[in-house]
């Protein structure tokens, strides 16, 4: 299994990749204005990165209902769907933005979020929580749980 993990932005894509040994490695973040530019070079590093499965963070309500953002990013699916043919899992992503920013420098919070630090973290972030649920990781332990 090689993942992609995806912090879906309309300016900044954050990016992470993670495999079998269960592990979420922030990659550079995707910058650019136009929609198809992005999507293209997301497209790239699936390829080059050889992906096998995408790991889509999904911005629900904190009521837990799909908003206007969740709809931007079920479009994103679909269109990265049509290039791709791989399955795609969405995962909650509420609150990871201010998780990712807890791990990153104090005062250098502009630079972080223009240089898209911030949304390859979170990208981490959502990632390692799909790794740890689907692998059986503990993330408490940092091993392996027994089934």
């Amino acid at each position: 299994m090689r993942c992609l993990g995806i912090d879906y932005g309309e300016r900044r894509i954050g990016l992470s990749f993670g495999d079998d040994l269960g592990v979420a490695t922030p990659l550079p973040a995707i910058i650019a204005d136009d929609r198809l530019d992005r999507l293209e070079e997301v497209a790239s590093v699936i390829r080059n990165r050889r992906i096998t499965a995408l790991v889509v963070g999904y911005p629900l309500n904190m009521d837990g209902t799909a908003g206007f953002k969740a709809r931007e990013v079920d479009l994103f699916i679909h269109d990265l769907s049509e290039r791709t043919s791989l399955p795609v899992h969405r995962v909650d992503e509420r609150l990871t933005t201010e998780v990712a920013r807890a791990h990153l420098p104090k005062g250098r919070d502009d630079e972080m979020r223009r240089s898209g630090r911030v949304d390859s973290m979170a990208a981490a972030i959502i990632l390692q929580d799909f790794l740890d649920q689907h692998l059986g990781h503990d993330p408490m332990v940092g091993g392996h749980t027994e089934p």
